[in-house]
C-alpha cells in the first residue's frame, strides 16, 4: 500500500515564489533590486589592468611597425641612391657614389656645410678617420659651403686635415661652392690644392667678436639694475651691462683679436707658400672677400672650376687615371627615421644660446661687409 509523504507543519508555511515577470512588462526605472526579483545582471567590471595591458600591447605593435617601416625606408634609400656602409673603427659611414669607377681606387667627398662649429669638427674628423683606415681611398675633396665660424672649430679642422695628409700620404682637394670665406678659407689653406666654383665668395681673412649691452633695455625698459661682483676690474670685460669703454676694446683687441689674427695670417702664409708671400698676405688680410677669379689672380686658390675639375686634381695628386667618386654622409638610423634625434624645440639647445649670447672670437664672414 502506497502512502503520500506529507511534510511537518513545523511552523508558518513559506510564502510561494514570486511570479515571473509577465512579458513585455517594463523594467524598473531604477533598474533590477539587488539580491531580489528579476531584472538583466550587472556586467562585471573590467580590471584597470586589462585595459593597462591591452594599451601597452597596442603601443607595442604600433612600435614594431614603425620600426619595420624604417627598416624597409633604410634599405630603399640605400638602393636608390646606390649607398653602401662602410665601417671604420667606431666609426659609420654611408657612400654615395657620385661618380662611377673602378671599386679599387676611390676618391672620398666630405661636406663642411653650414657654421663651423664643434658638432662640424667633430663629424669631419670622424669622417676623416674612416677614410684615413679605408685603403681603397686615394684621395679626399673637401666640399666646403660655409661663412666661417668659430675660433677653435676651425682650427681642430685645419690639424685634422694636416694631420691626415700627414700620416696617410693621401691628398686633400677643397672645393669651394657658393661661399667658403674666413673659417671656409682657412680650413681650406690645410689642403693641398683649392679650387673654386666660378660664382664662389672666398677671403674674408680676419677675426670678429660679438657682445650686446643690454643696460639700457634692463634699467630704463624693465627697471632691472644688475649687479656684478668680481674680483677685479677687468674679470666681466666684455659685460652685458656697462658700455665698452676704448681701454676694454684696446685690451680686448691686444688679449683675443689680434692672436687670432696672426695665427690666421700664419696659416695663410704656410699654406699658400709659392703662391703668396707673407706681405701679400697682409695685404689681402683686411676682412675683403673675393670673388673666384679674383682669388686666383691674387694666389688664394689653384683653380676655378666645377667638380670634375676637383676631381681631376685629387687624381693627378694622387698619380690615378680614374677613380670611383663616393660621397660620404651619416648613415640612417631608426631614432632618426623616427625623428628621436631632433633638436631642442625652436632650435634653442646650449650651444645656440652660447653662441647668440656670449661673446665669442669667429673667423666668420657675416654677409654685412
Amino acid at each position: 500500500m502506497d502512502f503520500e509523504h506529507t511534510p511537518a507543519n513545523n511552523g508558518p508555511s513559506s510564502p510561494p515564489p514570486a511570479p515571473s515577470e509577465a512579458p513585455g512588462r517594463p523594467e524598473s526605472p531604477t533598474g533590477p533590486a539587488s539580491g531580489t526579483g528579476g531584472g538583466k545582471p550587472r556586467a562585471p567590471k573590467r580590471s584597470p589592468w586589462r585595459i593597462i595591458l591591452t594599451l601597452l600591447l597596442m603601443l607595442s605593435v604600433l612600435v614594431n611597425v614603425l620600426l619595420f617601416a624604417g627598416l624597409l625606408l633604410m634599405a630603399g634609400l640605400a638602393a636608390t641612391t646606390g649607398g653602401a656602409f662602410l665601417a671604420g673603427s667606431s666609426d659609420q659611414v654611408v657612400e654615395q657614389v657620385l661618380e662611377p669607377g673602378p671599386a679599387s681606387t676611390k676618391i672620398a667627398v666630405i661636406r663642411l656645410n653650414g657654421m663651423i662649429d664643434m658638432n662640424a669638427s667633430q663629424e669631419l674628423g670622424r669622417q676623416l678617420r674612416v677614410a684615413a683606415e679605408d685603403r681603397k681611398v686615394v684621395a679626399v675633396i673637401l666640399r666646403a659651403v660655409t661663412p666661417g665660424g668659430t675660433v677653435a672649430a676651425s682650427d681642430q679642422i685645419h690639424h685634422a686635415i694636416t694631420e691626415f695628409r700627414r700620416e696617410t700620404g693621401k691628398p686633400v682637394v677643397a672645393f669651394m661652392q657658393s661661399v667658403a670665406a674666413s673659417g671656409g678659407y682657412y680650413v681650406s689653406v690645410a689642403c693641398d690644392k683649392i679650387i673654386a666654383e666660378p660664382t664662389a665668395i672666398t677671403g674674408s681673412i680676419g677675426v670678429l667678436m660679438n657682445t650686446m649691452v643690454v643696460q639700457e633695455l634692463l634699467e630704463e625698459k624693465l627697471g632691472v639694475k644688475p649687479v656684478v661682483i668680481k674680483s677685479g676690474p677687468r674679470k666681466d670685460w666684455p659685460s652685458f651691462f656697462a658700455e665698452v669703454t676704448d681701454e676694454q676694446r684696446q685690451y680686448l683687441r691686444d688679449k683675443l683679436i689680434t692672436p687670432a689674427y696672426e695665427r690666421f695670417v700664419g696659416l695663410v702664409a704656410e699654406g699658400r707658400k709659392g703662391q703668396l708671400t707673407p706681405a701679400a698676405v697682409r695685404t689681402l688680410a683686411d676682412g675683403s672677400i673675393y670673388g673666384a677669379d679674383e682669388a686666383l689672380a691674387n694666389g688664394m686658390i689653384d683653380g676655378v672650376g666645377y667638380i670634375d675639375k676637383a676631381v681631376a686634381t685629387a687624381c693627378t695628386l694622387a698619380g690615378v687615371t680614374e677613380a670611383r667618386v663616393v660621397e660620404y654622409g651619416r648613415p640612417l638610423s631608426i631614432l632618426s627615421v623616427l625623428g628621436a634625434e631632433s633638436r631642442a624645440p625652436l632650435g634653442l639647445d646650449r650651444e645656440t644660446l652660447e653662441q647668440w649670447l656670449l661673446p665669442q672670437r669667429l673667423y666668420l664672414w657675416d654677409g654685412s661687409r
